[in-house]
């Protein structure tokens, strides 16, 4: 039996929540943990990941331990092929990583860090711990494609990486941290650098006591984007609060019609009512899943879907009746991503040099602070001259 996992009370991966709604932790303390296909996905992944790097720098492990274990990992349903590509792109940035010192350094792989002195009961796992002369590398391994995540003031990374300053302050003079976030299907790589000493003055003036109140218990509630994950942000009041009274104040006024302007400041202070909106809509439906009573609600049967009862049956009982098989089927060439997945990226680029182009993706909305250029409507030098001919 696989050791049940153990979360800490205030962990790492939800710090960015309880330090900025520390009551968070006091409001959700009884809700239970919930899991889901991605969740479950993203432990594969990591699992899978953390063998291959110990197959790389523990030599010890053993063909035959390494293959029994990696079939276990196949084994599982949640388990896909192509995460042996994206699990590569992790696996192969810390192995050039290790590769870019003049002489080893030292590395653990799902290192367990304690940071006990500035978080009650605070621990955590590092995907990778990385260690040369007086340079520390945390880096950090994300599966998942639906939430882009920054490194830069990560306090998930930080937190680890205090974790390892402690850990090795006996053995290592530590001066700067990197910390990098390895998300393949979002974002890419993303990295960020701070002081040794800048980070143990995080701990100990932004940290502390904000986990002091946390761990205490707290009512202080705050809202904002790190209510994302949390498992009360659809019965939350206080977030129900701040997401309608953000637009109570666009009330009756004149003239009758909103200003651009109005309308830029109001779709800025939609946003949290549109995802707080979203996770109320989710939350009713589940509990009405479970035969609950939501007073005026009920879940009704979506759109019906045709299938083959038995596929394969159906398709001999066709051909037999004189169709054509070639009906039967459709061929259809893949797309440049779905071909980079099926040989790798290596691979991918060696073949294809040249013959890919990259096309710019369809406008979205985003607020003025979006990192991305603005994209401008008005046609090109080259559009234009298309369109003449």
């Amino acid at each position: 039996m696989p050791t049940p996992e153990v979360h800490a009370k205030l962990s790492a991966s939800s710090a960015h929540r309880w330090l900025n709604c520390p009551g968070s932790v006091r409001l959700t303390a009884n809700m239970p943990d919930k899991t889901s296909d991605y969740a479950e996905a993203g432990r594969v992944a990591h699992a899978l990941a953390e063998l291959r790097l110990l197959q790389y720098f523990t030599p010890s492990i053993g063909q035959k331990a390494f293959e029994q274990r990696l079939q276990e990992i196949r084994s599982n349903p949640h388990y896909a092929p192509e995460m042996e590509h994206f699990v590569g792109e992790y696996v192969e940035y810390v192995q050039e990583l290790a590769l870019s010192f003049p002489s080893p350094p030292y590395v653990s792989v799902e290192r367990r860090v304690d940071f006990s002195a500035f978080v009650p009961e605070g621990f955590g796992t590092a995907d990778c711990v990385m260690i040369h002369g007086k340079e520390l590398y945390i880096t950090d391994f994300k599966y998942g494609q639906g939430v882009e995540v920054e490194a830069q003031d990560n306090p998930q990374l930080m937190l680890y990486a205090v974790g390892a300053l402690l850990a090795c302050s006996l053995n290592y003079d530590i001066a700067r941290v990197h910390m990098t976030i390895v998300q393949p299907r979002a974002g890419g790589i993303k990295e960020a650098e701070i002081d040794a000493a800048a980070l143990l003055d995080w701990a100990e003036h932004t940290v502390r006591p904000k986990a002091k109140l946390a761990f205490d218990g707290t009512d202080e509630l705050h809202s904002g984007d790190w209510c994302r994950f949390c498992k009360a942000k659809a019965t939350c009041r206080i977030r129900m609060q701040e997401a309608v009274s953000a637009v109570e104040d666009f009330g009756c006024r004149t003239p009758d019609l909103l200003s651009d302007a109005e309308l830029g400041q109001l779709l800025h202070r939609l946003e949290p009512l549109v995802r707080y909106a979203e996770a109320v809509r989710t939350y009713a439906q589940d509990k009405l899943m479970t035969g609950a009573a939501i007073p005026g609600w009920k879940l009704v049967e979506g759109r019906s879907t045709r299938a083959w009862a038995d596929q394969a049956a159906a398709f001999e009982a066709l051909r037999a009746a004189g169709v054509n098989e070639a009906l039967l089927y459709e061929r259809k060439p893949l797309t440049a991503p779905a071909f980079e997945k099926v040989i790798g990226k290596k691979e991918f680029n060696r073949l294809t040099e040249g013959l890919v182009e990259r096309r710019p993706g369809k406008p979205t909305l985003a607020p003025a602070e979006d990192a991305r250029d603005a994209y401008n409507p008005a046609p090109t030098a080259a559009e234009d001259f298309k369109t003449s001919n």
